[in-house]
């Protein structure tokens, strides 16, 4: 089967669905989603979006914090871009219908504060900003007639003029036509041809063991634009956020940098305050800073969390601020009100991933990256909170101007997918074992704090694995799981390649063996042509 549009889009998140609703009335759109369109890591994000709206803050204070949090590898151009467009994405927002809290008193919008930032520049929708937006986006995303929704479905790989005429850079430029995508219902490979297609698959949160991502975020978008022959940036810059919910029945679920922003104090178990041994900012540090500070104690203790406290707050304030966080301990017996939050840092947020421009044009024509999934240069080494929801605006906003002014391409014919030579998986066990594995070993050995020799254990692990993958996905059909371990082993690669060739530590990559910082921030940067990749 092939199905033809103007764009497709793989992804459903806040970059994906507000780029497809800015496109739509012009261009017939594909929004592509692994499970249902709600499931999103942009769906999960309690914090809100930055942006300046307080005339005691500015522009250049919002650039400032970003630049400082990114440790000297911000893009100060995309910075400023980015930040300039704060107050027009909220009130984009705002069009489609997104209730932002306001303040008791009057209609202006609420502020919040966030480690990192100078001000209160927070807009937010109480804990649960993310949950907000996205249901108001994905109401108005069913309702357009000119988007097509195909939820349940995850792509294999994309489809260039290089890899369906076996060409080389030599022959001419390297085009996107669209995908091979799984049905993960019918398990039938359909072919989707488009004039433009835009990766806004996520991050890579699933390759560790503990993440607050959803179990969707297998970094797909990254992988599959490697393979295609994208460069990628910045990928040992993985950020872990400070406090995660230490429960035996809590999945990844966050607890908020608001929490500390409203003056939450982070205790060692015999309530003792830890954060201003660690930084002069104590609780409001960055997340780099304040991950680092947690998992310090934690080994140097042997703890198994340390805690959040949040209750010398008066009850009704708690509850108007954090409900969702309230109520979602209360069920799990723990009364924030009362006693403190047991957390632990968990991968959170990946700054790295596909190279693009200003428009989110990667290496390939008419591919395009946004979101999470993207290196813009916005992030450098550490993200500032509420930066990421931004940039999925800001960037949805300058690729749609971008397809809009490049006009529609020739469209080529596209053969459907070949399982001609391949039979039906005899051992399923593989594909668990070895997932299980990556994540543990990813955890251990490239975790908050790294070594040489960690890393080069991890790579060697991964060697390993490839070879089993390798082998399981060229004999046996392709699968809703395999075709995410094989992407998780591929970020995993690079992850661990990137923190290999940075000899310092810097923003949320420490290493021991490097513990100083280098006179001059470089980013870390690979390209399929001068590299081997484990998994083409």
């Amino acid at each position: 089967m092939n199905k033809v549009f103007d764009v497709l889009i793989i992804g459903s998140g806040l970059a994906g669905q507000s780029l497809a609703l800015r496109l739509a009335d012009q261009h017939r759109v594909c929004i592509l989603s692994k499970r249902e369109l709600t499931l999103s890591a942009s769906n999960w994000a309690q914090g809100g979006i930055a942006a300046v709206h307080n005339s005691e803050d500015s522009i250049e204070a919002h650039i400032k914090d970003t630049l400082d949090a990114g440790a000297g590898l911000c893009d100060s151009e995309v910075t400023r871009m980015v930040v300039n467009n704060g107050r027009a994405s909220i009130e984009w927002l705002l069009q489609q219908g997104v209730n932002f809290t306001r303040e008791a008193d009057d209609d202006r919008l609420h502020l919040t504060r966030e480690g990192g930032h100078s001000h209160r520049r927070v807009v937010h929708v109480a804990d649960a900003t993310g949950q907000a937006v996205q249901t108001t986006l994905t109401d108005r995303v069913r309702e357009h007639p000119n988007i097509t929704i195909l939820e349940h479905h995850i792509a294999v790989d994309l489809i260039t003029t290089h890899k369906l005429f076996k060409q080389t850079a030599s022959d001419g430029p390297n085009r996107c036509l669209g995908a091979y995508v799984l049905n993960n219902q019918t398990g039938k490979v359909i072919t989707l041809s488009a004039q433009y297609t835009v990766t806004a698959t996520g991050g890579a949160g699933k390759v560790y063991l503990y993440t607050t991502n959803p179990d969707i975020s297998t970094g797909d978008g990254i992988a599959m634009a490697w393979r295609a022959g994208c460069r990628v940036a910045n990928m040992e810059f993985v950020q872990f956020h400070p406090t995660c919910l230490y429960h035996p029945h809590a999945k990844s679920f966050l607890i908020s940098e608001v929490l500390r922003g409203e003056g939450g104090l982070l205790l060692l178990p015999d309530g003792t305050r830890f954060m201003p041994w660690h930084d002069e900012r104590a609780e409001l540090a960055p997340r780099d800073v304040v991950a680092r500070a947690i998992d310090f104690e934690m080994k140097k203790r042997g703890l198994d969390c340390v805690y959040l406290d949040i209750s010398h707050k008066p009850l009704a304030f708690i509850q108007s601020h954090f409900p969702n966080i309230y109520q979602r301990c209360l069920q799990l017996g723990i009364d924030i009100s009362k006693q403190p939050i047991p957390v632990v840092p968990a991968a959170h947020y990946t700054c790295g991933g596909v190279m693009t421009d200003m428009h989110g044009r990667t290496d390939i024509d008419c591919l395009y990256a946004i979101g999470e999934t993207a290196c813009t240069g916005l992030h450098g080494a550490n993200r500032l909170a509420s930066n990421s929801l931004l940039e999925c605006l800001a960037f949805s906003q300058s690729c749609a101007l971008d397809i809009e002014v490049q006009g529609l391409q020739p469209t080529i014919s596209l053969p459907d997918w070949d399982e001609s030579r391949v039979t039906d998986a005899d051992e399923e066990v593989l594909i668990t074992h070895t997932w299980d594995e990556l994540r543990r070993f990813m955890w251990n050995y490239v975790g908050i704090v790294r070594t040489t020799k960690r890393l080069s254990r991890a790579l060697h692990r991964i060697h390993m694995l490839r070879d089993e993958v390798g082998e399981f996905y060229s004999n046996f059909k392709v699968s809703h799981d395999l075709i995410e371990l094989r992407n998780l082993l591929q970020v995993a690669e690079l992850i661990v390649r990137c923190a290999i060739d940075r000899h310092e530590s810097r923003g949320l990559h420490f290493s021991k063996d490097y513990p100083d910082l280098l006179p001059e921030a470089i980013p870390s940067v690979l390209a399929p042509d001068n590299y081997t990749s484990l998994l083409d």
